[in-house]
């Protein structure tokens, strides 16, 4: 692409430029390289404009950005537009020649339950003979090359550049979790989506949207912009902003749950996994799957109407979720030999650790001890509503630091009280207070009994924990494993 072609992509007014081919697109300045096109987005703490000398300095061949003036900054083009987020993805898969044209791709976006529900259907695409792609919180997974993820959803022109990479290995399929922040930063504008899906929508990131239906309106903005022959949405039936995301759909939408057009009868949860029959617009098939809980079969189903809808034969969807053998950091379990289950999960939300809990109490064990945090510089008003699911649904609960960020540990501690006092409980009869997390799973596993379960909630598959502005190493698995060897030592 040319800087010429700029104005026509972006619909903005046309100014002198040279009939330059653009290298690459960025919003970083540390990222300009010779050839590049510098967007100067506006951010909470700073302005990109405040960076167009250093980025021209580092070879940019033209600026794009909201100021209304357009013409030349610091001997290059600008180009003025309304929304430079969006111009960002636009901008950059084009430069990429547009991936995503040659993939059939899903975005998955809701509050609880994207990860999984990406990994099951990566797994069914690939059980039906398809190569797919997977970019979520668990990691970008291409051609079975795995990097870490910084961002649920990354941020544009890295989606491009993992887009381009994806059709360079002859992948034929994305799945991909669409988060709200992504959607409201326009960051996956650019991806051309086949199949929009929804699993549900429960409290959780209002510091940034502010209230729920600002929540809501964020998500709704993946299903608003599937349009096309052969495109579809999947919608969770059984949640309550359902009509709202069936209402936004302008295409063919399948529904999943209690209500939906995928249904699931005969569910049996054991230590082992989960079974159950599902009946589907693509017939009706047994399920036994390696993941528990009904929040699991939720998800599952989520996945049939996905792939259903992608023409993947039905005996070869039930194959694939029955293949997975876990998903990582959620309901997994820490195995040493001891004779009470240790599980980690990511549950963080109120509807979350609702839905983790109840898959415990679905095994049936003597005690469920529960080890739980909350994040600081986040929404302080889950905080209390998490710990009345606790206080309902655990026999004992162990209080501590999940990330506190910026924020004081015994402040976030104390807004869980709050919430766990007012259900009843007493320190010490029925909970206790560790702010350092290690000593808060050792204290756990140390009172556990056989046939106990120790719930380790909030981290999941996370490796670090963030102190003030510090990352430092702390793996929730790692740790219980220790501490399980300590105790048998």
């Amino acid at each position: 692409m040319k800087l010429t072609q700029i104005p026509e992509l972006l619909h903005c007014e046309p100014v002198p430029a040279p009939d330059l081919e653009i290298a690459a697109v960025t919003e970083d300045s540390r990222r300009v390289a010779p050839g590049a096109v510098f967007v100067a987005v506006p951010g909470a703490r700073t302005d990109g404009h405040a960076y167009v000398r250093q980025a021209v300095e580092a070879g940019a061949i033209a600026v794009v950005g909201a100021r209304p003036e357009a013409g030349q900054v610091h001997g290059v083009p600008y180009f003025g537009v309304e929304n430079p987020r969006r111009a960002v993805g636009l901008l950059a898969h084009a430069v990429a020649g547009w991936p995503s044209l040659d993939m059939k791709v899903a975005g998955i976006t809701g509050t609880n339950g994207k990860s999984s529900t990406v990994a099951l259907v990566q797994r069914a695409l690939e059980v039906g003979g398809h190569r797919a792609a997977a970019f979520g919180t668990l990691g970008y997974d291409i051609a079975g090359a795995r990097t870490a993820a910084r961002h649920t959803t990354p941020f544009a022109e890295d989606l491009a550049a993992m887009f381009k990479q994806a059709r360079e290995a002859h992948q034929t399929h994305v799945v991909m979790e669409v988060s709200s922040h992504a959607l409201d930063q326009d960051r996956v504008a650019g991806i051309d989506f086949d199949v929009a899906a929804f699993t549900n929508l429960t409290q959780d990131h209002l510091d940034y949207h502010g209230d729920m239906d600002a929540y809501r309106r964020a998500k709704l903005r993946l299903f608003e912009r599937i349009e096309g022959a052969g495109r579809f949405t999947v919608v969770n039936r059984d949640d309550a902003s359902a009509d709202a995301f069936i209402a936004a759909s302008h295409v063919d939408c399948f529904t999943f749950g209690n209500r939906g057009d995928c249904r699931a009868t005969e569910i049996r949860i054991e230590v082992s996994g989960t079974r159950f029959h599902a009946a589907t617009p693509w017939g009706d098939t047994d399920i036994a799957m390696r993941l528990l809980g009904e929040h699991n079969v939720s998800n599952a189903l989520c996945a049939l109407a996905i792939c259903g809808g992608l023409g993947v034969p039905i005996n070869r969807i039930a194959q694939g979720i029955g293949s997975l053998e876990s998903v990582p950091g959620r309901f997994e379990y820490v195995d040493a030999g001891q004779d009470f289950l240790v599980v980690v999960d990511y549950a963080h939300t109120e509807d979350g650790l609702r839905n983790v809990l109840l898959a415990a109490r679905a095994l049936r064990p003597k005690r469920i001890i529960l080890v739980f945090g909350c994040g600081g510089d986040r929404d302080r008003t889950k905080r209390p509503k998490m710990a009345a699911v606790a206080a309902e649904l655990a026999d004992y609960a162990v209080i501590t630091s999940d990330n506190p960020r910026s924020e004081d540990p015994a402040r976030i501690i104390l807004d869980i009280e709050s919430g766990i006092q007012h259900a009843g409980k007493k320190k010490g009869d029925d909970y206790l207070v560790f702010a350092d997390r290690a000593e808060a799973i050792r204290r756990a596993i140390g009172m556990a009994e056989p046939g106990d379960l120790v719930l380790i909630a909030g981290k999941g598959h996370e490796d670090y924990q963030i102190i003030g502005t510090e990352r430092i190493h702390f793996d929730d698995r790692e740790v219980a494993r220790r501490m399980l060897k300590e105790t048998d030592d």
